[in-house]
């Protein structure tokens, strides 16, 4: 049987705010897998010891170094997580899989977690599983343990999220499911044989209204910032004075991001964070002054301002405005010697989708 579909999957932004680990938003900024399924390519798909042959538009971000190889691909390995877990060995015969990504690698835009979502999405499609959205969210938490990226990712629009504690029982192996799908001698004599399947409900969420009159700026360093290295650099206990600090914020930036018209004198000082955004400074030249000095008042038509995720992205909310927002972080940052793009973004509110072709 042919059969041919398409995935998209958003961007996102974590730790919006003072919501480290607990805020997400899918931003309109897709990855797409164009996947066609035919017995006439199985010539061409050979090569590959899973049946699948990949390729990335040129114009992908880190196109050039992407691995190609099924066993070895992102996306693919962890399709094949979700195959095997359901006792289905192999893509089918015939499957060619193109690839384009225009989420920056490293900059805190979700660009991994996007992956995670595709391949999970791409193995219910492959399989015909017929996985519900939060049943797929198990799958990639599996994978990627930030709740707040992935549910962004696949649930779309603003959410909050948490892991769940699992009972001993739910967690009997520990291995990390892509070492089932590795290629031997790295995976081991018996690779994937019997994956881990996911429990159900590792994470849990809600998706928060949003106020539509609220856009989303991204302004993206041209370095990247591995989510070890940031988060290496994060204290192993916070005071009480700080946690609180966040929590307050917290409890008003979920319902004031709702409200119609948008209030800046809510919104600004409710995205201000002490848990990591003082302690990342260290990796992201002007960071400090960028989040101190641009404000509503300098700035009409700005509401708020974070670092995205796990940095060096900076997110800036406004109304209005948007260039100049965004030229004057980026000539803050040109201080520093540092170059950087921007994008004006508008919320994913379907998060992942797929249409048939």
């Amino acid at each position: 049987m042919t059969r041919n579909f398409q995935i998209a999957v958003p961007a996102s932004s974590a730790n919006i705010g003072p919501g480290f680990d607990v805020l997400g938003i899918g931003l309109g900024l897709y990855l797409e897998l164009d996947v066609t399924v035919d017995s006439k390519y199985a010539s061409e798909t050979n090569d590959d010891p899973n049946n699948c042959l990949i390729s990335y538009d040129p114009s992908s971000q880190g196109a050039e170094d992407v691995p190609l190889k099924s066993d070895e691909n992102l996306i693919t390995r962890t399709a094949l997580y979700v195959l095997r877990c359901n006792e289905i060995r192999s893509f089918p015969i015939g499957t060619k899989i193109s690839v384009k990504n225009p989420i920056p690698l490293g900059r805190g835009l979700g660009s991994s977690g996007a992956a995670v979502v595709a391949g999970v999405i791409l193995g219910n499609e492959i399989g015909k599983l017929g996985f519900s959205k939060q049943r797929m969210l198990d799958y990639c938490l599996m994978i990627e343990r930030h709740p707040d990226n992935i549910t962004a990712a696949m649930m779309g629009g603003f959410v909050g999220s948490y892991l769940r504690d699992l009972s001993a029982a739910e967690m009997e192996r520990k291995e990390i499911p892509l070492s089932e799908v590795l290629p031997e001698p790295a995976g081991g004599q018996n690779t994937g044989l019997v994956p881990p399947i996911p429990p159900h409900d590792i994470g849990r969420h809600i998706k928060y209204d949003w106020c539509k009159k609220i856009q989303c700026i991204a302004i993206i360093p041209d370095f990247e910032v591995s989510t070890a290295k940031s988060r290496g650099v994060l204290p192993s206990a916070f005071t009480a004075k700080d946690m609180i600090f966040n929590l307050q914020r917290l409890a008003v930036l979920t319902t004031a991001l709702t409200r119609s018209p948008p209030d800046p004198e809510l919104i600004y000082p409710a995205m201000q964070d002490r848990v990591h955004q003082p302690y990342r400074k260290t990796l992201i030249p002007g960071l400090t002054e960028i989040l101190s000095s641009v404000t509503p008042k300098t700035h009409p038509g700005l509401l708020g301002i974070c670092l995205s995720g796990a940095g060096p992205t900076i997110l800036a909310l406004a109304t209005e405005n948007f260039e100049n927002i965004a030229e004057e972080i980026v000539n803050r940052f040109a201080k520093e010697k540092i170059t950087c793009s921007w994008k004006v973004l508008d919320l994913a509110y379907e998060g992942a989708v797929v249409h048939e072709k």
